[in-house]
């Protein structure tokens, strides 16, 4: 465990909801409490002079943070050696000290005096222990005193203190405020004792950061070497937010950037902080890719310029040899492309050998295996190290995700015992195929927490980094990434994403809201990664959802504007000094992603409408462009947020991707007009019904019934679906007043008469008919029941306009609870079993939010053995009712999450079955026989972030169990689909049908 004391984590009755452990900091003093503010008189913070540099430093930030939260900055007193009490005149009532194992004398003269017990963080990485001590020297009376292992153990040890008195981490980069205070107690009673971190090397990449990042930081930043502006003046503020969240690694900005040239203190500022840096998968030994541009000596070929590569690799070692670092070894082609020769996996072999010498021979013949290294196996890397590449064992494996969130190799058994142990590099962020996406946040955490708990669990738990592009719109991701690695015992065995959300969202405006506003931050967080990571801005379409089918477009647009709603609705409450944190974290995604969807479906409606020649086409295409507008205006108001320190940093663009790169300029979508000065061939009056592309009266090449143009045919209604939608719009330039008659009694329609104006320039300007069926009266199986739809206006050429609607009065046994089918199919969400059937040891859980509709739900442990289509291994459960029997049987589509074969030997499968039938065997991903390429499909299943696969089964009607295994615990079934002959294409799938209870 990494806490040797751990209460509930998240107290919403308190200011101040910590992320990183125990809390022993509080507001109100009791009889067990040490004031280290109050009353204008503060606590005396006690740093060494001969400890680490970052360690004094960061104690000077915490009394820094002290005057964010009372007003009073607290005292320092910088002593050296044993001279602690020099400095004091008289003796001090309340004081801080801070110190490292072995670095410090006071600190080692308290555990030398037994006062303070540091045996359970000696010699460990990262860990302190904080404790309040009386009388820890002459001149002091009592005192909390943090003990770190190491130097970040000390700082973390800082920073967790400045977290819990309401300094967010977030507090430069975000502008989170902290509440006031004035006063500050620590309690006497609790000894926190922080362990070893979860992973060892947990940081993030800045990548692609052109356009924002790169504006951003030539507008604030001085200029350095070689045309950069990613000088230390920059870095220091990321060191400190990294060390604040409790991350230690970096890669830098690479794009147009060389970390070691730009600034030459860049690396001397990084170690003084306390951050282990390290360079990407393309850039070996603390070298930028860009330095071979502007420094290197020929071609980056190694089989033909190895001498030249060679020394280039010396000169990085001998720059960075002064400083913490994680060497990255092997090679890749030039601008990120494999390297070339035909003899890939020994040349390799070859350059590796030749780094660790040089290694060996910079660091004065030091043990190689002492000297951190990583292999990055990105792309086509992965692959030669499958066919056998030979690796020593004391370097770290860095195993890469697909760049979409799914990682495509773990860890086997028979490599968790590898000295230099595995880790993960993960993508927040993403420049290629199969398009971009570096906009703004699209990240499920619910989807993260998957994918890394399986990285965890398989023991890649070295090296933890994620690509962040310009790291500013990401921000809640990249500390939920960290909180993850820093504290996987918290936050990682099952799904804790909402209790870590809630503790963040009262973190960072607790103090300024209600709980329950504050659980509504967390919701709206949560909700808004769920919405976004259905499929990336960039990757978006006018159709991607569907326009007419289910309704789909419109019930997301919804979504996303109940969402925005409520992110104002909050943002109102809060106050002025504080709006501008919530707009950078919460409101502006959610605004900005509404926009971005009100443009492409309106767009994708305006089309539809044009087609259907209603006068709603020109509104809608006024809607979209002024939405168009609204995104640029959003985007002014990001820029002008707090005096424009944050202009630039929303540059990238967003709208008009044409192929996967991104578009040199935003793009409004394409966009139809009809012509309203002259009325429609068939008369003003138009009409359509839900699940169809066509409308009445006039010629239609949609239109449901081909023999005549004046028809169209409702999707059958049953007693298991609540109503069919009848639209009413104007085409014309006549206003008009119409009337539905339904010619049975028991059909019922409202409104069954209205008006469209022709005039009128709203997108609303139709009127929606719902039908519904009174069950009681209506006879018994199937029937057609038409509809007229009659008007005051002519209907030109054309005859005038009906209606006909598919009833079926069908009802499913009294005792049955089950799915029941509607209109020829059944639609299932995962979680809603009738059965979880565990056996073996293992179990299926729900992880809600997770995948595009509703939740996923896998098996557990992910460490199992393969599994069995039997009943000796665990399964899950539906209940169906059906009323049709396909001659030639029932299409069965199952959705799982988009992840990968994280072990070649077990490809992802699942089993399913109709009642007692043999199981049918589905292999979800078929990795390629080209150990380079991607499975087929695979961007097809990253982009709409799901494997959609089908089997048919015949069965009679009645009722049935459906039972599915996953036969592999990284399957994650996401919804099941039984299709009878009703299901119509839709991006989501048919919406959860029936369920009897």
């Amino acid at each position: 465990m990494l806490f040797s004391y751990f209460p509930a984590l998240v107290a919403l009755c308190s200011t101040v909801s910590a992320l990183g452990g125990l809390q022993n900091i509080v507001f109100k003093n009791s009889k067990d409490d040490l004031q280290l503010a109050a009353h204008k008189k503060s606590a005396t913070l006690f740093l060494d002079t001969e400890d680490w540099p970052g360690v004094v430093r960061a104690g000077l930030d915490l009394s820094d943070d002290f005057k964010k939260v009372t007003g009073e900055a607290l005292p320092v007193v910088n002593f050296t050696g044993s001279g602690i009490c020099t400095k004091v005149h008289g003796k001090v009532e309340s004081a801080i000290i801070i110190g490292t194992v072995g670095n410090s004398s006071i600190i080692d003269t308290l555990v030398s005096a037994k006062k303070l017990d540091v045996s359970e963080i000696e010699g460990k990485w990262e860990s302190y222990v904080m404790k309040v001590i009386e009388n820890p020297a002459p001149c002091i009376s009592s005192a909390l005193v943090i003990a770190g292992s190491d130097k970040r153990g000390s700082i973390f040890g800082a920073y967790d203190i400045s977290e819990q008195i309401g300094v967010s981490p977030w507090y430069w980069f975000a502008d989170v405020v902290p509440a006031t205070h004035s006063e500050i107690y620590v309690s006497k009673s609790i000894v926190k004792v922080q362990g070893e971190p979860s992973v060892k090397y947990r940081g993030i990449f800045l990548n692609d950061e052109q356009p924002a990042l790169a504006a951003w930081v030539a507008e604030f930043f001085p200029e350095g070497k070689y045309n950069s502006y990613f000088v230390h003046q920059f870095y220091v503020k990321l060191f400190e937010l990294l060390l604040r969240m409790r991350a230690n690694f970096l890669w830098p900005a690479m794009w147009a950037s060389m970390f070691g040239e730009d600034d030459p203190e860049n690396q001397y500022w990084a170690d003084y902080y306390g951050i282990v840096m390290s360079t990407s998968h393309t850039e070996p030994l603390m070298r930028a890719t860009n330095e071979w541009t502007t420094f290197g000596n020929g071609s980056w070929d190694y089989s033909t310029n190895k001498d030249n590569i060679v020394e280039f690799w010396k000169e990085g070692i001998a720059r960075s040899k002064p400083y913490e670092n994680m060497w990255t070894t092997g090679m890749r082609g030039f601008g990120d492309t494999p390297i070339t020769g035909g003899v890939e996996i020994s040349l390799l072999e070859d350059v590796i050998k030749t780094q660790r010498e040089l290694l060996t021979e910079y660091f004065n013949n030091t043990d190689i295996t002492d000297i951190p290294q990583v292999w990055c196996l990105y792309k086509e890397v992965q692959a030669y190290f499958q066919e056998g590449m030979q690796v020593p064992e004391d370097i770290t494996l860095l195993w890469v995700d697909d760049n979409w969130g799914n990682n495509r190799r773990l860890p086997l058994a028979n490599e968790t015992d590898r000295a230099g142990g595995a880790g993960v590099y993960y993508h927040f962020d993403y420049v290629g195929s199969p398009v971009d996406f570096k906009w703004i946040n699209t990240v499920s955490l619910e989807k993260t927490w998957e994918q890394m708990h399986l990285a965890k669990q398989k023991q890649a738990d070295q090296i933890w980094v994620v690509n962040v592009g310009d790291m500013k719109p990401l921000e809640i991701p990249i500390e939920y990434f960290i909180s993850l690695g820093y504290d996987f015992d918290t936050w990682g065995p099952i799904n804790k994403v909402m209790t870590w959300a809630t503790a963040w969202a009262q973190r960072e405006f607790g103090a300024y809201l209600k709980e329950d506003d504050v659980k509504e931050v967390a919701d709206i967080i949560d909700l808004y990664g769920f919405y976004a990571n259905r499929k990336k801005y960039e990757a978006l379409n006018t159709t991607t959802f569907h326009l007419y089918n289910y309704n789909e477009a419109e019930t997301v647009l919804s979504e996303w504007a109940d969402l925005a709603d409520r992110a104002w609705a909050v943002y109102k409450k809060l106050p002025k000094n504080v709006q501008p944190s919530f707009f950078q974290l919460v409101l502006h995604p959610a605004v900005a992603g509404y926009t971005v969807y009100d443009i492409l479906i309106s767009a994708g409606k305006n089309n539809l409408y044009a087609e259907q020649r209603r006068n709603q086409a020109n509104a809608l295409s006024t809607h979209v462009l002024d939405r168009f507008q609204y995104d640029n205006t959003w985007k002014g108001e990001y820029d002008s947020l707090l005096g424009g320190k944050w202009k630039h940093m929303m540059d990238q663009t967003h709208l008009g991707y044409f192929y996967w790169q991104q578009p040199m300029r935003n793009v409004a979508p394409p966009l139809a007009y009809v012509q309203l000065e002259e009325n429609s061939l068939a008369g003003s009056l138009g009409v359509t019904v839900e699940q169809s592309r066509g409308s009445v009266p006039g010629d239609d090449a949609y239109n449901a019934v081909a023999y005549s143009n004046n028809t169209l045919v409702l999707p059958t209604l049953d007693p298991y679906t609540d109503s069919r939608h009848i639209t009413i719009f104007n085409k014309g330039i006549e206003d008009f007043y119409f009337e539905v008659s339904p010619y049975a009694d028991y059909v019922k329609v409202n409104p069954s008469s209205g008006s469209v104006s022709a005039t009128n320039n709203s997108i609303w300007n139709s009127v929606d008919v719902e039908v519904t069926v009174d069950w009681d009266q209506a006879p018994e199986g199937y029937n057609i029941v038409f509809m007229n739809i009659t008007s005051n206006t002519t209907y030109e050429f054309f005859g005038m306009p009906t209606v006909n609607l598919p009833i079926n009065k069908t009802q499913a046994p009294d005792d049955f609870k089950g799915f029941v089918e509607t209109n020829q199919h059944i639609s299932i969400e995962a979680e809603h079993f009738s059965n979880n059937q565990s056996t073996n040891d293992t179990y299926y859980v729900t992880i809600d939010r997770y995948g595009r509709t509703l939740s996923g739900v896998t098996l557990f442990p992910v460490t199992a053995d393969s599994q069995e289509a039997t009943e000796d291994y665990s399964y899950l459960e539906y209940n169906l009712y059906s009323f049709s029997a396909p001659q030639y049987g029932s299409n069965i589509t199952v959705y799982t999450g988009s992840s990968l074969n994280i072990d070649p030997s077990r490809p992802l499968k699942y089993a399913i079955a109709i009642d007692d039938q043999e199981p049918q065997v589905v292999q979800i991903v078929v990795d390629p026989t080209d150990p380079t390429a991607m499975p087929a499909h695979w961007e097809d299943a990253a982009s709409d972030g799901v494997w959609i696969h089908n089997t048919t089964h015949t069965f009679d009607a009645g009722e049935h169990t459906l039972k599915l295994w996953a036969l592999e615990p990284a399957v994650v079934f996401e919804k099941v689909v039984v299709d009878f002959g009703g299901v119509v294409p839709s991006f989501l799938g048919p919406p959860e049908t029936y369920i009897k209870k």
